[in-house]
């Protein structure tokens, strides 16, 4: 049965990380995505919008690409706010990025065990079902 990483695990994560892709990110300032991923660029982060519908579109400052394989750059984090049942394509697209992240979060209520499988097989941490914004709070990383 999976398990998220330790407290300890997931801090050294967040503390080592500068690049968050966030999938599912909305243009739409009272969505969850946008918050999230707005107070994780307010903490210090670098936040790469992913969301076909809106590609090309910038939000929070950052131009929005269609899919996680069109990021050039390595990223540290990918950020997830889609349905549990839309999780296994974006885990095909995560393994088929130009730069392997260290971990794949899905934001709380999100999981999906077949994908956290295929992902964790491939030397990247999974997180799931767990707020970034609420674990950076609590376990009080300083970055910026």
């Amino acid at each position: 049965m999976f398990q998220n990483p330790s407290d300890e695990k997931r801090r050294q994560l967040l503390q080592e990380a500068n690049t968050i892709a966030v999938v599912g990110l909305s243009d739409k300032p009272d969505r969850t995505s946008h918050m999230v991923a707005a107070a994780m660029q307010s903490a210090g982060y670098k936040i790469i919008p992913v969301n076909p519908v809106i590609a090309g579109k910038t939000v929070l400052g950052e131009k929005v690409v269609a899919s996680l394989t069109d990021i050039d750059e390595p990223v540290d984090i990918v950020n997830v706010f889609r349905r549990s049942e839309d999780i296994p394509p974006v885990a095909e697209e995560t393994l088929k990025m130009k730069h392997k992240p260290k971990a794949f979060w899905l934001q709380q209520g999100i999981s999906n065990e077949q994908a956290a499988e295929q992902v964790s097989k491939e030397g990247i941490d999974v997180i799931m079902d767990l707020c970034i914004k609420v674990d950076h709070a609590l376990l009080r990383i300083g970055k910026k």
